[in-house]
């Protein structure tokens, strides 16, 4: 099915989502809140720009934007995959707790905030170009990975990454001269094992956007990881 959604409110962007038999391709979207909203078992692909909480509570839904999106991509999604070929919105992937979200562009502020794993469910969100502040503030699980591809002079990531950590894992492509952690975790070089395991994790991401992987893996990665379980004992315990 291909519908124009020009002029539509979520609702009925979604009830035409949920009639479909099968596939279905949505043309004209142009800030529409909540596309596909808690769905499961459809595929979904995006022409324009969707609005906030695209995905938001996906359970096992695919969706491909051809284009940008707005805030909170896959707030809380619990299954399922989110493919962005532009640039995302602040906040993306807030408190995931399954699937993946794959970004071929940029991300604003405080992207995987309050990323979350559970028993076999451990969520992916990769960022292709920048991130901005606040990148995987108060994360406890998943992975999250940034490339910095294409973005020039630009800083891989904003200010105060992994503020608030305590869980999960952070590759940035990038040496980060210059990056300021907080205490509470604790940053290195990729070693060999650990870039084999970064190789593994993008094989999807270079299907999705073509890249090759010989290019991306020519960089250094820093990978984070909190130095703690518990970043905030410091600050109510004496000793």
């Amino acid at each position: 099915m291909v519908k124009d959604v020009s002029g539509m409110d979520f609702r009925a962007v979604n009830d035409a989502i949920r009639a479909a038999s099968g596939a279905c391709e949505l043309t004209g979207c142009c800030g529409q809140r909540f596309i596909a909203a808690g769905m499961a078992d459809r595929d979904i692909v995006l022409r324009g720009t969707p609005g906030n909480a695209l995905g938001a509570y996906l359970n096992g839904a695919c969706l491909t934007v051809l284009g940008n999106a707005q805030d909170a991509v896959g707030d809380t999604m619990n299954a399922g995959r989110i493919v962005v070929h532009g640039n995302i919105g602040d906040a993306a992937g807030y408190a995931m707790r399954g699937g993946e979200i794959l970004v071929r562009g940029n991300a604003g502020y405080r992207a995987g905030i309050h990323m979350k794993a559970y028993r076999d469910k451990a969520p992916l969100l990769v960022i292709g170009g920048a991130a901005g502040s606040f990148l995987g503030e108060y994360q406890s699980g998943g992975v999250i990975v940034v490339l910095g591809l294409d973005i020039g002079e630009k800083r891989i990531v904003g200010n105060f990454p992994c503020t608030g950590m305590h869980g999960g894992k952070l590759y940035l492509r990038s040496d980060c001269a210059g990056v300021r952690f907080p205490p509470q975790v604790t940053a290195h070089r990729a070693d060999g094992g650990e870039m084999a395991e970064i190789e593994k994790i993008l094989l999807d991401y270079c299907a999705a956007f073509g890249y090759g992987m010989d290019r991306i893996m020519r960089s250094p990665f820093t990978v984070v990881t909190p130095d703690t379980a518990n970043p905030y004992r410091q600050m109510y315990v004496a000793n």
